[in-house]
């Protein structure tokens, strides 16, 4: 049996009623980079927020955001995913359950949520990484110098973590467009889902995945050359990054 080729399926109407399937497909684009954005900001704070407390010298915060890493680190994303969309509403109190279930947009803020403290686990531990590789010598420096242990994280360390760290944190951003896939999975109209709905309505299975993946090409590509221009840009000279070309 033979495929029966057809590129010009994307310019034909889309059954769903609106658009054409290049439009279904520009529809799951959207909802990829809103939900990628959205969850690595999220993953940013909260990275950051937890790295440092990995690093500090109390036990307490140390011990909080050890615990805070194992946990969204180790259960699989998918999971977590069910557990926010489907677990989570039972668990609340019955009207706010149901206002949840009712929200309009569901899916995208759940993506967002679930995606976001995955992520963040893991640029938690680049940031704690990035600290341990410092020198101890800085720390005791910024001490020295009169500054509290925020000011020392603040003006001393941090801008040089975050120097060692955006080769890292560019695979991380990277892993969490890709991961947004998960989604279609709670109901997400996504680009993967986009593909999938051209795939059952059209049954051009190679086309609908083909142009998936040359957008998902497209967009990694242009956030690596981004970082990579950033990560020349405020490389600091003789220190890191300065001599790449």
């Amino acid at each position: 049996m033979n495929y029966h080729w057809n590129w010009a399926i994307f310019w034909e109407p889309s059954p769903e009623g609106w658009g054409s399937y290049a439009d279904m497909l520009m529809s799951g684009l959207y909802w990829t980079l809103a939900t990628s954005i959205a969850a690595w900001i999220m993953a940013l704070v909260l990275g950051v927020i937890v790295g440092v407390l990995r690093t500090m010298p109390y036990r307490i915060p140390a011990a909080f955001a050890y615990a805070y890493v194992e946990l969204f680190r180790n259960i699989p994303l998918l999971v977590q995913m069910f557990l926010w969309f489907f677990v989570m509403p039972e668990l609340v109190p019955e009207d706010f359950g149901r206002w949840l279930k009712q929200m309009p947009n569901a899916p995208f803020y759940t993506a967002v949520i679930s995606l976001g403290f995955f992520t963040s686990a893991r640029v938690a531990e680049q940031v704690r990484a990035g600290v341990d590789a410092l020198p101890r010598g800085q720390r005791m420096a910024g001490t020295a110098l009169g500054l509290t242990l925020t000011q020392v994280y603040r003006y001393v360390l941090m801008p040089m973590v975050f120097r060692i760290i955006l080769p890292p944190l560019t695979s991380e951003f990277l892993n969490c467009i890709k991961n947004s896939s998960v989604a279609l999975t709670i109901g997400l109209m996504e680009l993967t889902a986009r593909a999938r709905s051209m795939q059952e309505f059209s049954f051009q299975v190679f086309e609908a995945f083909t142009a998936a993946t040359l957008l998902y090409v497209a967009i990694n590509l242009v956030v690596t050359f981004g970082m990579r221009w950033l990560e020349k840009s405020v490389a600091v000279p003789g220190y890191i990054g300065s001599s790449r070309t």
